[in-house]
C-alpha cells in the first residue's frame, strides 16, 4: 500500500505587526512583506525613517517559523516553499485578507504595497489575487512568479499606480542573467510603466532608499 496524502481544513492563529498610529494626518499605509529568514518585528526598523504622522505601516509576519543556522536561538520565517505551493498561497492570501479586515484602512489613504525578497512574490500574488487598488507598488530585491501573466495585472490603472522595481547592482541573488530577464518580464507585465531602479549594495534593504520612495 502507498501512502495517501490527505488535506484537511482548521483554523490558525498567526501574528502582524504595525508602527505608528492610523489617523486624520495618515497619508500612506504601507503594506509591507518582509523576506525569508526575518520576523516582522526585526523588519519593521527598516521603516523607521519615515515621518510617523504620515505613514502608517502593517508588517504581516509569514507564517512558518524555524531556527536560523545551527544554533537554535534565533528565529526566522517563510512565506512557501515549492512543497504544496498552491495551498500555501491560498492560506497567505486568507491571513492578509484577515489582517486587511482587521485594520479597516479609511479610503483616504494612499495604500503602498512593499515586498522584499520573497515578499516581492507575497505581494504580487496578493495584488493579483485580490485585484487590490494601491498607490504604489514597490518591488525590491525579488523575483515577479513565474505563473503570473500580463493580463492577471490588467485591473491596474497604469496611469495612477506607480510600480517601482529596486536591484542591487552587487545582489548575489540577483545575476545579471536574471536580471536581464527579470526587466523582459517588467516590460511585458507593466506595458512599459514600471520604473527599475538600480542601487550600490547587495541583497539588503537600504532605509534611506525607503524614505525617498515617499
Amino acid at each position: 500500500m502507498f501512502p495517501k496524502e490527505e488535506t484537511v481544513t482548521y483554523t490558525a492563529k498567526n501574528t502582524y505587526l504595525t508602527q505608528n498610529t492610523l489617523g486624520e494626518k495618515t497619508k500612506n499605509v504601507w503594506l509591507v512583506f518582509h523576506g525569508i529568514g526575518y520576523l516582522s518585528r526585526y523588519f519593521v526598523k527598516y521603516f523607521e525613517g519615515l515621518d510617523p504622522e504620515e505613514n502608517y505601516i502593517i508588517v504581516p509576519q509569514a507564517p512558518s517559523k524555524y531556527y536560523l543556522k545551527n544554533e537554535y536561538k534565533y528565529v526566522g520565517a517563510s512565506w512557501l516553499t515549492k512543497e504544496n505551493t498552491s495551498m500555501e498561497i491560498d492560506n497567505v492570501i486568507h491571513y492578509v485578507d484577515a489582517v486587511l479586515q482587521t485594520e479597516q484602512l479609511p479610503s483616504h489613504v494612499n495604500l503602498i504595497l512593499f515586498g522584499f525578497s520573497q515578499g516581492v512574490s507575497v505581494a504580487t500574488r496578493y495584488l493579483v489575487h485580490r485585484k487590490l487598488k494601491c498607490h504604489a507598488l514597490i518591488l525590491y530585491a525579488g523575483g515577479i512568479p513565474n505563473e503570473l501573466k500580463k493580463e492577471d495585472f490588467d485591473f491596474l490603472d497604469r496611469d495612477t499606480t506607480q510600480v517601482k522595481l529596486m536591484y542591487g547592482d552587487k545582489d548575489e541573488f540577483i545575476t545579471p542573467e536574471r536580471l536581464a530577464t527579470e526587466k523582459v518580464k517588467i516590460e511585458d507585465l507593466f506595458q512599459g510603466k514600471a520604473e527599475v531602479l538600480m542601487f550600490k549594495g547587495g541583497h539588503e534593504v537600504k532605509p534611506k532608499l525607503i524614505r525617498d520612495l515617499v
